[in-house]
Parts: structure tokens; sequence; C-alpha cells
């Protein structure tokens, strides 16, 4: 897709009065939608030797690659079902709903009594990860002036970050005395298998109802206001957010755009030529980032960490340590996408994970242990946190029309959960089949080949606005 540049330059951040203090607040609160959904997806890789224990699923692969993947099958309902209930209803009471969700379905994870319950709760619990992972960066994009929009909607990335890094913790600091080398009936019998594991999901319910108060204080979508016949009201917090200039600029654009596109979108619409070509690109940014590898160190930290040498006392301290170089690396991120653009860091994270990924398989067919495994393992984080991370949400959120974005980013998110799912799934039979060494291998020509796709595909959209974007593809 080649976008053409617009003859008009971009406004400086004193030009169009950007009011920082505000438009920063409703961001960062719409971001807590990014902490539950990193909390509530990382919490079940501290909790699974406990779980499992608990279960008497400890030895059964495909058991465990169903409780540590079925979450993504609500993430993908959640995701269906926001683009649509989003155009209808607004942004911000699905935000306030998944808010909710989150709160009851971490307390029916921590009370689960058997196994098909604690199933059936995870995926449930999906459900509002796919709402929050559509919604957050979708509104952020919205309200954010074109100046700061990749830096504010990277805000959602740095939650998500922060939520996983606080899972890790409080995982950590509820078996941090657990004995080294204790075993499955040992953890089955003792309070970390019978209740330990289940503060790790219930604790969610926390950050759960402060997301919710928070959202109760922020405004809805201008742009969707506009969308809706609200012209007033959407004015209004374009003026809070940028002052009386910036508000009738961005009005004028809207309503421009508006009045040329028919009332109601039309998801078949997305499948004709132009804006498919779009779709493709935000569908194809979003499975990468999952093929891309990086979630089964995250979701797979015991298997991996226990296949370069560690017990499970240390693993879950290398664990803590990948949330923190991941929090570390995202801060990076923020201060570069808006510097140096969109396809620069994506097109460096691919090619730094291919890299790393070759030399990491080939150090598990050496049979290398230890401290060398564990850097390598962080340096791939560093690299993702700071380009594919952030920047995949970045682009998605900002790359389709107004008018459509709901229903278009339903449809990029959802790819996002079914890849999501396939290499969640499918990871515990290929490092059985392949090896530590085979599997990692795999992953670096995903890598290689989400390179190419990016320098083929990728426009850089760096200080437009959505309307010029929108312009610029259509």
């Amino acid at each position: 897709m080649t976008m053409i540049s617009s003859p008009s330059s971009p406004v400086s951040d004193a030009q169009d009065g950007c009011q920082p203090g505000y438009v920063w607040m409703i961001s960062i609160v719409a971001a807590m939608g990014g902490l539950l959904f990193g909390w509530d997806w990382v919490v079940i890789g501290g909790a699974k030797p406990f779980f499992e224990s608990y279960f008497h699923i400890q030895d059964n692969v495909r058991a465990s690659a169903w409780a540590n993947s079925c979450a993504l099958i609500g993430c993908l309902v959640g995701a269906l079902m926001a683009g649509r209930l989003s155009d209808r209803y607004g942004r911000k009471k699905l935000l306030l709903a998944s808010a909710l969700w989150f709160a009851a379905t971490s307390i029916g994870n921590a009370l689960a009594p058997v196994f098909s319950l604690f199933i059936a709760w995870r995926i449930l619990g999906g459900v509002a990860i796919g709402l929050a992972s559509n919604l957050s960066p979708m509104y952020i994009a919205e309200v954010a002036p074109s100046s700061k929009r990749g830096r504010l909607v990277s805000i959602n990335q740095m939650t998500i970050v922060i939520g996983v890094l606080a899972a890790q913790l409080v995982n950590w600091h509820l078996v941090r005395d657990l004995p080294a080398g204790a075993s499955n009936d040992f953890i089955r019998n003792s309070w970390y298998g019978q209740f330990g594991w289940r503060w790790m999901f219930a604790v969610t319910a926390l950050p759960s109802v402060l997301f919710f108060l928070g959202m109760l204080v922020v405004p809805e979508s201008p742009r969707w206001l506009a969308r809706m016949g609200k012209a007033v009201q959407a004015g209004d917090i374009l003026r809070r957010i940028g002052g009386q200039e910036y508000a009738a600029r961005t009005m004028n654009d809207i309503t421009t755009l508006l009045s040329s596109e028919s009332d109601k979108a039309d998801f078949k619409e997305l499948f004709q030529p132009r804006p498919l070509k779009v779709l493709v690109l935000g569908v194809g940014l979003a499975v990468f980032q999952q093929w891309c590898g990086i979630n089964v160190i995250f979701n797979y930290a015991e298997e991996i960490f226990k296949a370069a040498g560690y017990d499970i006392s240390n693993v879950l301290k290398n664990i803590a340590f990948t949330g923190s170089v991941n929090m570390v690396f995202t801060f990076v991120a923020l201060g570069a996408v808006d510097r140096f653009g969109r396809r620069p860091l994506m097109l460096f994270g691919s090619a730094a994970l291919a890299a790393i990924y070759t030399v990491l398989a080939f150090c598990y067919h050496s049979h290398v242990q230890g401290l060398p495994m564990l850097l390598l393992v962080l340096a791939a984080i560093s690299a993702y946190a700071m380009s594919l991370a952030p920047v995949t949400w970045v682009v998605i959120s900002e790359i389709f029309p107004n008018r459509m974005r709901g229903a278009a980013m339903s449809l990029a998110v959802s790819a996002l959960w079914l890849a999501c799912f396939f290499l969640t799934f499918t990871f515990p039979m290929l490092n059985a089949s392949l090896g530590a060494s085979g599997t990692f291998f795999l992953y670096a020509a995903i890598c290689l080949a989400g390179f190419f796709f990016i320098q083929f595909r990728l426009p850089e959209t760096k200080n437009k606005s959505l309307e010029q974007i929108q312009r610029d593809a259509y």
C-alpha cells in the first residue's frame, strides 16, 4: 500500500494548543484496560505449576496447553464484539463493561473448584481481554493530537507491560518461600498448591475496580460523538484537548470526511479493493506481532527456563527479570515512536528478533545453560518491547478510516487473538517434536518473513492526523 504525502505540514504541539495534562490523564485512564489485559494474560504463567498440581494435569500436555490457551477463545469473542458494540454504544461504555468483567472473572478463576470451571472462567475472562485490547488503543488514538498520538497510544503498551510485571511480582511474592526442588506432591498439598495460586487470580480484581472508577470521569471519543451527530459535545471535548483553534480545525476535518461517506459502516465494505489493502496490512501486522514468538516466553517461561537449566524458584525470579526489562524498553519506545516513526522501529524489531532467535536456537542445540540463555531471552524481550509490541497497536489504531475503525480494528484484533491462540496452543507440541532449538529456528524464519512484509507494505504515519491518513490511503 502506498500513501501519498499530504502537502500540509504537521502542526507542532505549540501550534495545536494541546493541553498535555488533560490528554495524558484520559489516555492513562483508558490504558488501564491494557494493564488488566497484561495482568490477566500473564498471571497464568506463574500459577501454572500450582494449579496443574491441584487439578492433576501436570503430566497431560494437551490439558496444559488448553489451560494456557483457552482464554484466547474469549479474547476472539471479545474482539469480535468490540467493533460493532463500540460503534453502536460508544468506546467509553464498552470499556466500563470490560472493567467489571475483569473483576468478576478474576474472582471466578480464584474460586474455581474443578478444572472445567477453571477453564470456563478463563474463557470468560478472555472476553474482557478481547474488549480491552481492541478498545483502549482505539479510544486513545481517537482523542490524541497527531503529534502525540504514537506516544499516547504506546501508553497502552506501557500499561500492558506494567500489568505483566505486576502479575509476575505478585506471583513471585506469593510463592517466594517455596522450597527449592519441591515435588508435585508437596506442592499439591501445601498452601501454595491449595490457595496461593488462587490469590494470583483474585488480586486482579483490585486494578479492575480502579479502572472502572477512572473510566467514569473520562469523556467519550469525540470522533465517535461526531459520527453519531453529536458535534457540539465532540467540539467541547476537542477544545479541552487542544484549544479552540485545534478543535475547529479537527472538527472541520472530521465533518468533511463524514459528509462524503455513507451514514453506516458495513463489514462488506472492508473487502472492497482499497479498504482491503489497508485491512490486509492491519491483519498482517497483528498476526506477525503474535507469530514472532515472544509470547511463548511469557506463557511458557517455566518450560523455557527449565530447559536452560533453572529450577522453579529461579524460574520465577527470571520471569520477574523479563517483566522488568520489558517495562524499561517500553519506555524507550515511548520516546522513539513519534521521533523516529513507526516503520523504522518495526523493521528493527523484526530483524533483531530473527537474529536473536537464531543464536538462541544454536545455544539450545549446543546445550548451553544458565546466564547466556537468560541474557538472550532478555535481549529478545528488549527488542520486542521497543518495537513490535507498542508500534503494532499504534499502527492498527490509526490506519483505518473513522467510519469503519471499530469494525476494521475488530477484525485485526480478532486475527491477533487467533494467531496468539495458534502460537500458544502449538508451542508445547512444537517443543516436544522439534525441541527448543527447532522451535526457535522456526520463529526466526517467521521474523525474517515479517521484516520483508513490513519493508514492502508499511507506510509511515508519523505526524499525520487520522483524517490525513485516511485521505492518503483512500
